[in-house]
């Protein structure tokens, strides 16, 4: 296969079924915001994309583009599973995937003998369409985030993410201010911490170790999630900018990265940027949790593998 170029850590709906339903969502009303765990960025101009010869020309990282980013405030963390169930309890919120009744869950975590129907995805076997599967239940039927309230909140669709940051009083960050934020401070760094990945053998991120997708060596501590805190902050006081999750941003993908900026629901075929990468990205495969990376999934599209965060205008 050629190396980076397979989509192996992020799963389509639309690629999967076209003849699900799911239910209209009620539309959520804003309310008053807050800037706690928020980072005010001055903004100004910076280097977007790279040259680098491990950028990805196929997914639009070249040209190196001078842009210019406002001031805004932006989350220091992905939306934990505590925060987006705080959401929910206050709205009644049905993501998505419960709307379907069904999401993307990666092979490993369900058992082989599992009562759970499940569904193989074609070209991308490690993922499974698994009944069932949601934010609360992240595995299907009996598993639990009990113990994972402080972790990302996975199962997400961009629309899922657009109303959270709608009630919250906040929006989804721009695939601009997502990089602005995601370098630290840093000029054309591969990494928010440098050009190293692992630097005096400590680990900065969550992603895959060992050979994917049989083996995971859990180096880094994790084979799923990871605490929305662990590892280093970059330079602007952010956490895990790279791995973990992947984070949905407001635009419409396009390869010349200049795709519409909506932060309003939209048609669930729309391709939306994310970027990040998650605890399933692998040099050998997927290695987009470099910091010009990007990629892009349906709106509708939820996985065990895809959260977000939230911006604020200043």
């Amino acid at each position: 296969m050629e190396e980076h170029n397979l989509s192996c850590c992020h799963v389509s709906r639309a690629d999967f079924l076209s003849s699900s339903k799911k239910e209209e969502n009620f539309i959520i009303q804003s309310e008053s915001s807050s800037i706690k765990d928020m980072v005010l960025l001055n903004g100004g101009k910076y280097m977007m994309g790279t040259n680098d010869d491990e950028g990805i020309k196929a997914d639009g990282e070249s040209p190196i583009q001078e842009v210019t980013v406002s001031p805004f405030y932006i989350d220091i963390h992905t939306v934990t599973n505590q925060e987006f169930q705080n959401f929910v309890e206050d709205t009644g919120y049905k993501t998505e995937a419960e709307q379907y009744g069904w999401s993307f869950v990666f092979y490993q975590f369900i058992e082989k003998n599992s009562p759970h129907k499940v569904q193989q995805v074609p070209h991308t076997p490690w993922w499974l369409a698994v009944e069932s599967a949601y934010w609360y239940q992240p595995e299907g039927k009996g598993s639990t985030i009990e113990n994972r309230m402080d972790h990302p909140v996975v199962h997400i669709s961009w629309n899922d993410a657009h109303a959270y940051s709608k009630w919250a009083g906040k929006r989804l960050p721009t695939e601009k201010e997502w990089e602005y934020a995601a370098r630290g401070g840093l000029n054309q760094k591969k990494y928010p911490w440098g050009d190293e990945l692992t630097p005096n053998e400590e680990h900065y991120c969550n992603i895959w170790q060992g050979e994917f997708p049989q083996h995971n060596t859990k180096k880094d501590g994790y084979i799923g999630t990871a605490p929305a805190t662990e590892f280093p902050a970059n330079g602007f006081g952010l956490y895990n900018v790279s791995g973990n999750v992947w984070e949905w941003c407001a635009d419409t993908f396009q390869i010349n990265r200049n795709g519409k900026v909506d932060n309003e629901k939209v048609d669930g075929n729309i391709p939306k940027v994310i970027r990040g990468g998650s605890y399933l990205c692998h040099h050998s495969y997927c290695n987009r949790y470099r910091v010009a990376a990007r990629s892009s999934n349906t709106a509708d599209s939820s996985s065990g593998n895809i959260g977000f965060r939230c911006v604020k205008d200043v």
